[in-house]
Formats: structure tokens, sequence, C-alpha cells
């Protein structure tokens, strides 16, 4: 038995009319867990983000190429009613479809879930949106940094002024919850022998993310304020600078590893000290604790505080890393999550963060089975394979433009 044979979605085929970054990455962890992928993208132009960069990897966007993994990619004008048909055959025959056009958008081409409902009772029909897709802000077009707007993240990220998160954690979580959704929906499907309509936006899902933040104020009023790397409810639990300005993350978010930081740093008299006896005095006292262990952590630098912390290794605390720092990190290593995809029809291999899960006996490198298309790369394989096109259909399909 091979690797994708073992992989859970074996067999599973899933139809991804989604452009950006939601949609595609809930479409690649699919992918990832053995789901056999066809993405449709609009002729010429593509899904948009082929066209964001640099950086390149010799013709394609490395930012494409991040979210398009284990794809086949079919070119198809939706516009016209042979390509409207084409996609409603691939429907008739996919256990999945995942969209992220604005709501209603999909209606003219007679491409909503009821539509396709009616030829295949068994699909799980997924529709991403941003703001919802009922609702007076339905209709309006949305990416990651307004929903981080509207939805408060960014009001509680930074210090002075509000900040974005550096990557953008609404699109990404927002395919991690239409994931959960569709395997959710694929088990009871096992029970019902019925599909059914998945509603997953970014809006709903950055309010999820709020947690404990949204919870402060719906139940005692609290505004969030932003803390810049601390927390608003442990102290000390933030990042310091050392000596040669590099930082550090340290957190103690009990009276043990407050003890343990004490004894690392050389600071037994603090732990006698009725300011900061327990966390909730620590909270109270943060300025003048702060500006201690502050004032400490400039006697060193860097790597001599990482040296007395793994010494120690009772208390958390990791080093603040860039991308360099990060991919020569020996656990980084150890993990093996940076992969390798070569492409037959380029020259250049691309290095990519594989998946972040391990199943028991499968390779994680055996879970990237090939690299992100090119645009319409299998339209014609796609067509053969699943719909039972002739080449002379086929042919008369790129002749007319239908296809590319």
């Amino acid at each position: 038995m091979t690797a994708i044979n073992r992989l859970p979605l074996h067999g599973v085929k899933i139809l991804d009319l989604t452009r950006v970054l939601a949609g595609p990455f809930a479409s690649m962890i699919l992918a990832d867990y053995g789901a056999n992928v066809i993405k449709v993208e609009k002729p010429g132009h593509g899904d948009d983000t082929r066209t964001w960069g640099p950086p390149y990897v010799e013709d394609q966007s490395v930012y494409f190429v991040s979210i398009n993994r284990n794809k086949q990619s079919i070119a198809i004008d939706m516009s016209r009613q042979q390509g409207q048909t084409i996609i409603r055959e691939l429907a008739k025959k996919s256990d999945v479809l995942i969209e992220n056009y604005l709501p209603g958008q999909l209606k003219k081409f007679g491409l909503t879930y009821k539509d396709l409902q009616s030829i295949n009772d068994r699909l799980i029909y997924c529709s991403i949106t941003g703001y919802g897709s009922k609702g007076p802000y339905s209709k309006r077009p949305g990416y990651d940094l307004m929903i981080e707007g509207l939805g408060g993240m960014m009001s509680i990220t930074g210090s002075s002024e509000p900040v974005k998160v550096g990557v953008a954690v609404v699109d990404i979580a927002t395919g991690l919850s239409s994931v959960g959704a569709i395997t959710a929906a694929l088990y009871q499907r096992e029970k019902t022998g019925k599909g059914t309509k998945i509603d997953c936006s970014l809006l709903e899902t950055q309010l999820s993310l709020l947690s404990h933040v949204a919870a402060n104020y719906l139940n005692a009023g609290l505004e969030a304020q932003r803390q810049g790397t601390a927390h608003a409810s442990i102290v000390p639990y933030q990042a310091f600078t050392c000596q040669d300005g590099e930082r550090m993350v340290v957190g103690a978010a009990n009276d043990h590893f407050f003890r343990e930081l004490c004894a690392i740093m050389n600071l037994p008299e603090l732990t006698t000290n009725d300011l900061y006896k327990t966390n909730k005095l620590r909270v109270a006292n943060r300025e003048q604790l702060v500006s201690i262990l502050s004032k400490k952590f400039l006697e060193k630098p860097l790597a001599e505080w990482i040296k007395l912390f793994q010494k120690s290794n009772k208390i958390p605390y990791d080093p603040i890393n860039n991308m360099k720092g990060v991919f020569e990190n020996e656990q980084v290593i150890f993990l093996k999550q940076v992969l390798e995809m070569k492409n037959p029809n380029r020259t250049k291999s691309i290095r990519v963060v594989g998946p972040s899960v391990n199943f028991e006996n499968i390779e994680k490198s055996s879970m990237l089975r090939h690299p992100a298309p090119v645009l319409g790369e299998h339209s014609r394989v796609v067509l053969q394979t699943e719909l039972g096109y002739t080449n002379e259909q086929i042919d008369k399909l790129l002749q007319d433009k239908i296809i590319q």
C-alpha cells in the first residue's frame, strides 16, 4: 500500500473554486491529507496570487506556490455556458466543493448549492466569505486586513498604534476552520448519506479568535488594551531586550515559574517581596517588576541568557528569531518540516514548509505529491479522466477558448 493510499482523505474528490488565501489554504490542507483537489481557475489570469511578488521562482510566484501544492489546475471560462456545464459535470462527481465568491455571484452561473444539490445530493458545499453569507455587510468584498480592523484584532495588537498580525492569520484560521467543518461533514455523510451546506466567514472566524479577550468584555465590560508582547493577566510574560540588542521571550505564568526565573537571573529577593509573591500582585505591580527585569536582562547578551535558561530548563523561554534563525534552529531542523519539491517542467526546485501534522507510518515528505500547478496544466487530463472527454472534444474547447 502506497503512502497516498494510507492518507485519511484518499479517494475524496474536491472541486476548488477559491482564490487568494483562505480557500486555497483549506484545499491545500485537504490535499495534503490525501484528497484529490481540482483547482478551477480563470483562463489567461488564474488565481490572483499567481501575480503576487516578488519573489518568484523562475516565473512562478512564491506566494502562489506556497499554498497550492498537491492540486491539479483546470482553466475554465465560467462566464460561458460550456464552461458552466463542465463545472457542473465535475461537481456531480465531487465529494466537496469549496468557493469564496461574493454571496450571490455564482447564482448567475447556475453553481449555487441548490443548483448542484439537485444533481449531487451527497455534495458538501463550503462557502467562504468575508463577512458572512447574509446580513448588511454580506455583499462587501474584504481581505484579512479589513476583517482584522472591523473585528477588533488590530485594536489589541501592537503597542502604541494598532497593527496587523505579521501573516494573514484570519485567512489562515478561516482555512483551518473550513477544513474542520468539511471533515466533520464528510463524517456526518457516512451516517446520513447526504451532503450539506457550510458557511465559513473571515469575520466569524476572527471573532472566535478573540477568545478570552471577547469574554472579558462581554461579561465584565473590560475593554482590551494593546500590550505589545506582554499579557494582560500574566506578569512577567513578554519580550525583553538583552545587552547586545537581541530579544527573548519569557513566560512565568505561575508562581513556581516566577521563582525559577528569579533563581536564573540571580534575583532571589524578588520571591520574598510582598509586591510580587503572587501573579495577582505581579499584575498589580507590573511596571515596577518589568523595570527591574528589563535592567537585569541588559547585563548579558542573548547567548549568555539562553545558556542560563537552557541549564535550568525549568521555565518557558525562547529567542525572538528572524526567518534565518527559525530555519537554522535545531528543533525546526529535527522536525523535518522544510521540504523540497521538484517540478519536472522547471529547472529549479522550491522549498516549502510542509504539513503541520504527522500521521503514523507516513513520512511527511510523501504527503507532498506534486508542486503547485501551472495555470491549466491539468485541463486535458482532468477532462479525460474525470469526465471521459475525447481529445477532439478537448481540442474544440481549447480552440473556442472555453478552457486553457
